[in-house]
């Protein structure tokens, strides 16, 4: 892909302005808790669809030209000004079934990072009236690539390790063993961890953040590539992907956070700033959060393990022992349960997103109300999912039983499961899975 990132040697990112403080000068003042910039997990793991003609190699160039299709669509189908487009113009547009272009339209309602986008609250009735807006679209469209898979038995590895895009974390280890060949193993040790799936993550976004703004912004005068500038309403666009925030926090608007749209007055618009400035404040703040991970990796490695540490693991504990770890920013983990039973209720799980992983012949409930649920490299286990209002995602997994309640599910790479589901919308199956035999689908109709 040609680096299209709007760069400036010149432009310096102000820095935020510091916060009032009544201490007296014999107290001494607190300083409050660095705030990092984090991917958002959810499009990353709930919003990729295993369609070939959404994948563009080339990434600005044949995004550019669709984004401006889009916009051409939007604006003679619509008499509003927010620039939304229907499956009808998706499939149009990027040459595609109207199924599939539908699909696009179920999934990103599913990852939205707005609740307040009619898309999220639409009935499926309504989706192709409410449309999603062009640019939230051609963010959903670039990522698609993150994880790519190289093709199956591809033994020149040190040629294709800096192909774009690369797999993710753990799809490479995953992708080598089964999980009863992985809990017979002593490579579980080295599982990644899921600080390197958010590296992983942020490493991908630190390389194509250039491109993405690229697409997001305008041009001031002429067409030079250094004019480009980024309004605080389409930086807000890059809140599908990254968000400010920590344990205990809320997630505030990305606009918030930057120093030169921060306090702007609701009633006047923010000026526009260069490509470049953002560019480089949202780079700076990647290294950031990078190194924060590497220095809390290192931190796990040479002395005992935090406790209240999202990352922290849970292999072979029994059910006496068994706790999942939790973050407000982040989802709840339960890893490694083997041969017992386990439980969570809602009043046990603080965040809205869970993920059951490395689980074997094992009875798993989790009886809480969540958005977002991941079920990864389990095996000879039952797994009860209650009420996921987003997505279920069942990869990685070896003869497990998953009965579930959510408005949409995506099964990836198992091998002889068995599903009992009640969905809202049509189960997505993909990958390489084989004796996925006795699926049994409800779709339900209560919105």
């Amino acid at each position: 892909m040609t680096d299209s990132s709007p760069r400036s040697s010149t432009t310096e990112p102000s820095p935020p302005p510091p916060s009032a403080s009544t201490s007296s000068p014999t107290t001494p003042i607190a300083s409050s808790p660095q705030i990092y910039i984090h991917p958002r997990r959810e499009p990353f793991e709930h919003g990729l669809l295993p369609i070939p003609k959404l994948i563009f190699s080339d990434g600005t160039q044949s995004l550019a030209s669709i984004k401006d299709k889009l916009l051409s669509l939007s604006s003679s189908s619509s008499s509003e000004s927010t620039h939304r487009v229907n499956s009808a113009a998706i499939a149009e547009t990027l040459q595609i079934s109207p199924d599939h272009a539908r699909l696009v339209l179920d999934t990103i309602s599913s990852v939205l990072h707005n609740d307040t986008d009619p898309l999220v609250n639409a009935k499926p009735s309504e989706i192709d009236d409410v449309g999603i807006g062009v640019f939230d679209l051609v963010v959903f469209l670039y990522v698609q690539s993150y994880k790519r898979l190289l093709p199956k038995g591809h033994r020149d590895s040190a040629a294709v390790a800096d192909v774009w895009p690369s797999t993710s974390a753990f799809d490479g280890f995953l992708s080598a063993l089964t999980p009863l060949q992985l809990v017979r193993s002593n490579s579980r040790r080295f599982m990644p961890s899921q600080a390197d799936e958010e590296a992983h993550q942020l490493s991908y976004l630190q390389k194509h953040l250039g491109n993405i703004l690229a697409l997001l912004a305008d041009t001031a005068e002429g067409e030079a590539e250094d004019s480009l500038v980024l309004s605080m309403e389409k930086l807000e666009h890059l809140g599908f992907l990254v968000y400010f925030g920590e344990k205990g926090s809320e997630r505030t608007p990305l606009s918030q956070n930057a120093p030169f749209f921060a306090n702007s007055d609701p009633d006047m618009p923010a000026v526009p700033v260069p490509a470049a400035q953002v560019l480089d404040w949202l780079l700076q703040n990647i290294a950031s959060t990078l190194e924060h991970i590497s220095e809390r990796v290192s931190a796990k490695e040479n002395g005992p393990t935090v406790a209240s540490d999202q990352d922290v693991p849970m292999t072979d504990v029994g059910s006496t022992s068994a706790k999942a770890s939790t973050s407000a920013r982040g989802p709840s983990f339960i890893e490694g349960i083997s041969k017992s039973s386990h439980v969570k209720h809602a009043s046990d799980l603080k965040g809205t997103s869970l993920k059951v992983i490395n689980c074997h012949e094992s009875v798993i409930y989790i009886l809480a109300p969540l958005r977002y649920a991941t079920v990864y490299g389990c095996s000879d286990a039952t797994i009860v999912l209650g009420a996921v209002g987003k997505a279920v995602r069942v990869e990685h997994c070896e003869r497990v039983h998953v009965i579930a309640a959510a408005k949409r599910i995506c099964i990836a790479n198992c091998r002889e499961c068995v599903f009992f589901l009640g969905v809202n919308q049509q189960p997505l199956i993909v990958g390489d899975n084989h004796k996925l035999q006795d699926l049994l689908f409800f779709f339900l109709a209560i919105y």
